[in-house]
């Protein structure tokens, strides 16, 4: 089981419910922290890290002496990262996807591919949970390629939690993809609502099987409540706010041994994903 935990926006509780989530399942469990631009899991865990692995992409190199300068490269390139200049090719690593159109329409063969280092992908232990984190170089502008590093040690043996990046653009779709269900997680802000109402469209479009998680229950309104209602979504959890939680984040404490009364609204989440997950009426969320 896959389990997805997403947002439209940022600081809407995600990592918190992801690690709940590992908390309330019984043997072992892995998660994934696909947020590679701030991973924050181990921070709660204080997982030591045994294993490290660069993560890379490739990158066209060009021998100028076989290079003719025809300019094909620069136009098989979507992306831009390879322009011709006076019959010389002038590359922007930065730029390059590693997808090798420029390798493939090269007639002289004077491109070759080399990796370039990205980021890193960190693995570690603590009691029954497995974390596998992805940590993208400072600078570098593509999570992509990390995320997929880090769901690459998704494994069938274990239940896997991903924790996924903020928002509704490529590195939330590229954590989210795959999974057996999502639960999107929101508040009942203007904020909430309008990033919410984004990444349903977005998860709809995957065809996956998905709820809703409203955290901090009470600092907002009803709107939230009534868009999931008009537009058919399980509200799988509904979390109210309480000062303590944040204390407990604070001190990086395990929010729900500090906090009575959170296991059982995260064990309710549980629950409502594996129904969603076999109830194919509910598919899409769309009854």
């Amino acid at each position: 089981m896959i389990i997805a935990v997403a947002s439209g926006k940022g600081g809407t509780g995600k990592t918190t419910l992801s690690l709940g989530l590992a908390a309330v399942m019984l043997g072992p469990v892995q998660i994934l922290d696909c947020d590679v631009e701030a991973p924050n899991c181990h921070l709660f865990l204080k997982t030591r890290m045994d294993h490290i692995e660069e993560v890379g992409i490739p990158v066209p190199l060009v021998d100028e002496g076989l290079c003719d300068g025809c300019g094909e490269c620069e136009r098989a390139c979507h992306f831009r990262a390879i322009a011709v200049i006076g019959k010389k090719p002038l590359i922007f690593p930065e730029l390059c996807h590693g997808c090798g159109a420029c390798l493939y329409v090269c007639s002289r063969h004077a491109i070759s591919e080399h990796p370039r280092p990205i980021g890193v992908v960190e693995s570690g232990h603590k009691g029954d949970i497995r974390l596998v984190q992805g940590r993208l170089n400072i600078g570098e502008p593509m999570a992509p390629p990390v995320i997929r590093a880090v769901k690459r040690h998704t494994t069938e043996v274990m239940r896997t939690v991903i924790d996924c990046p903020p928002g509704t653009s490529c590195p939330m779709v590229t954590a989210v993809r795959g999974s057996d269900v999502a639960v999107l997680v929101t508040e009942p802000t203007p904020f909430g609502l309008n990033d919410l109402a984004l990444a349903v469209e977005t998860v709809r479009a995957l065809e996956m099987p998905f709820g809703v998680a409203i955290n901090r229950v009470g600092i907002g309104d009803e709107r939230v409540a009534d868009y999931c209602r008009a537009e058919n979504l399980p509200i799988l959890a509904e979390i109210p706010d309480d000062r303590r939680v944040a204390e407990a984040i604070a001190r990086g404490l395990s929010l729900y041994a500090a906090v009575p009364g959170m296991r059982a609204h995260i064990v309710k989440l549980y629950r409502g994903l594996v129904y969603l997950m076999h109830d194919k009426r509910r598919l899409y969320a769309e009854l």
